[in-house]
């Protein structure tokens, strides 16, 4: 008689192929937008001497351009027409163009000050300010875990207040500003993709950021034309720097889970600490390092409660498999329940 064979190795079909292959795409794509966020950092001091206001007024203007160009190489013009055509959706794109220029503002000033330390905790405290935002505006209901990771927050901040002496107002107006662009964001779901909806943020902002260009220029303080075409060039290039990591976190967003997007998010405030640290030799006393540990307990805190509520979900309902590993974003544009990107 003869023996059974060996079980032969499983064939892996070409659906799966391809799905590991866009997967590893997914990785590379996310890895290259929160690695470029990152370091940011050393970016905007090579745009000096402009001052933090007129560098966010060229990154508006060069944004805009920057995807104009590409929606008109792409043939998407008519996503950004529908856009502008629907004025319920472009107040709402209106409020977050108007939150993220805080927020640009706030951390380019923060750069340019040596504080990138302080932006650094800004970015790491963002996710327990999402959750806290979830509670007071959403009202929605907190699991236990989650309860404990705003507590440390929340502790971490009196330690900053009373042991550095002063409230970290740089930190907090990051978190929240970019905490409720992300709010904002949730209610445009994933109607806009990510270069109409840039260009029609920076659309808002444009007219400004011209009228604020053209005043420096008739006070004769714009430095756009009086530092050379290499300074002008550098200011040019805000539009790419703007718009690349935006637009590889897209295609990250579509490619791979939402756990894994949320867990490369951290990588971030981590390059932005070690560049605060490392590279402009900020200073770390007692008080700020307990509350740096103190923030990243919450955010330990708030991982292990998402990874144990996502596999409680899975094993409850094994129809939901398939949603847990599908990529985090149907779309270009990151829907509600995504990880929103650092712009």
């Amino acid at each position: 008689m003869t023996p059974p064979a060996p079980d032969a190795p499983p064939q892996t079909t070409p659906a799966e192929t391809d799905a590991r292959r866009e997967h590893r795409r997914g990785l590379a794509a996310g890895f290259g937008a929160y690695l470029l966020w990152g370091a940011m950092p050393l970016y905007f001091p090579l745009l000096e001497p402009a001052a933090p206001l007129e560098i966010i007024a060229h990154r508006v203007v060069w944004s805009l351009v920057f995807c104009l160009l590409l929606l008109l190489a792409t043939r998407s013009f008519p996503q950004l027409r529908a856009v502008l055509r629907d004025p319920r959706l472009l107040t709402t794109l209106g409020i977050g163009a108007v939150l993220v220029a805080v927020n640009w503002s706030i951390y380019v000033w923060a750069v340019l000050e040596d504080r990138v330390l302080d932006a650094a905790l800004g970015y790491f405290i963002n996710p327990v300010v999402t959750v806290l935002l979830a509670v007071l505006v959403l009202r929605e209901r907190l699991r236990p875990l989650q309860w404990v990771a705003i507590g440390l927050g929340i502790v971490a901040v009196v330690v900053l207040t009373v042991g550095v002496g002063h409230v970290p107002w740089v930190s907090l107006a990051l978190a929240f500003s970019f905490g409720l662009y992300s709010l904002v964001k949730n209610r445009v779901g994933g109607r806009v993709a990510a270069a109409p909806g840039l260009a029609a943020e920076t659309l808002v902002l444009a007219p400004f950021a011209v009228g604020y260009l053209v005043y420096l220029q008739a006070q004769g303080t714009n430095t756009m034309t009086s530092h050379g075409a290499g300074h002008l060039l550098a200011l040019a290039s805000a539009g790419v720097v703007t718009a690349v990591p935006l637009l590889l976190f897209a295609a990250s967003a579509r490619r791979v889970p939402l756990r894994v997007v949320g867990l490369l998010q951290y990588l971030t405030p981590v390059l932005q600490f070690l560049v605060g640290l490392l590279v402009f030799h900020e200073t770390m006393p007692v008080a700020r390092w307990v509350g740096f540990v103190l923030v990243w307990a919450a955010l330990v805190v708030l991982t292990t409660d998402g990874l144990r509520a996502a596999r409680a979900l899975r094993l409850a309902d094994p129809r939901r498999r398939r949603a847990a590993t599908a990529p985090a974003a149907p779309a270009e544009g990151a829907p509600a329940d995504t990880v929103e990107p650092i712009t």
